[in-house]
């Protein structure tokens, strides 16, 4: 430990310019946040005279009548179902066609895995008229469950992408040895491949929440219905055609950001050992 330490400080001697760009970059990131938590606190006219500063007098009227008075709660339920459904849907089938691409050699399963991480250089929103057709034949417009396979499949190729890496990684060993002993590879996969990727996961699932979870433009498409309303759909309300009251808007997008960053920090060891997986070599 002492060892590690000793190393670290050293490094941070060597090379003092990565830590100063870390610096910077940081106070980059979180001075638009400053701006939006320190402005939520303020009425729709002190919010002009100084928005970069602390308020004169804290005023939480804004989040209690954004609780109270509106329906940002079932926003907020419906912005949470459609997102856990989409992400547990993303992690499952994606896990299980990693798995599936990462013991497959051959080269169909070549092709099939570059057909899969094709969708990450195509965006999703050029096939929105089409998708419109789709979901009004399927009778899902107005409904939180049309958002559900389109978000499934958004986050699908990068989960792919990352999970069969992070998979033909382990070590081969694990699997023969449980196949010698007579377990199937269902249960291999469930007993073995899911908890080593674990990292992995959580690297999925939170590269794959914030698009979700701020995604606008297919709740605009496909929801006219004020019940079945995303979070980000219903801010909309609060502009309006002459003057918008800025500092309410501030506040829900303060709230909308507490699930974001609260799964950050819950995974950020495993995230951060997904991201770095590989990257060293012992």
């Amino acid at each position: 430990m002492k060892n590690n330490k000793t190393g670290s400080l050293a490094w941070q001697q060597r090379h003092p310019g990565a830590h100063i760009c870390l610096a910077l970059w940081s106070l980059l990131v979180l001075f638009p946040l400053w701006v939006m938590v320190v402005n939520s606190f303020k009425d729709r006219l002190s919010i002009y005279e100084n928005p970069f500063w602390l308020p004169t007098s804290w005023n939480f009227k804004n989040y209690t009548d954004i609780l109270h008075n509106s329906s940002f709660i079932n926003y907020f339920k419906n912005s949470f179902i459609i997102v856990v459904v989409s992400l547990t849907l993303v992690l499952v089938f994606g896990a299980l066609a990693s798995y599936a691409f990462a013991s497959w050699r051959g080269k169909l399963p070549r092709v099939l895995f570059l057909c899969m991480i094709a969708g990450m250089m195509l965006p999703i929103k050029i096939a929105s008229i089409r998708l419109l057709e789709m979901m009004r034949a399927l009778h899902l417009l107005n409904t939180i469950v049309s958002l559900i396979p389109i978000y499934v499949a958004m986050g699908i190729p990068i989960a792919i992408f990352v999970l069969t890496s992070f998979i033909r990684e382990l070590p081969i060993e694990l699997t023969e040895a449980a196949l010698v002993d007579g377990a199937g590879r269902f249960y291999i996969f469930r007993a073995i491949i899911v908890p080593l990727i674990r990292p992995a996961l959580a690297t999925v699932a939170i590269y794959n929440l914030v698009p979700f979870w701020n995604d606008l433009w297919f709740p605009l498409i496909f929801i006219t219905d004020e019940k079945a309303k995303t979070l980000l759909l219903g801010v909309t309300r609060l502009f309006g055609q002459y003057q918008t009251d800025w500092s309410k808007v501030l506040a829900v997008l303060t709230l909308s950001a507490i699930p974001v960053i609260a799964l950050y920090l819950a995974m950020s060891k495993q995230f951060i050992a997904g991201l770095t997986a590989g990257a060293v070599k012992g």
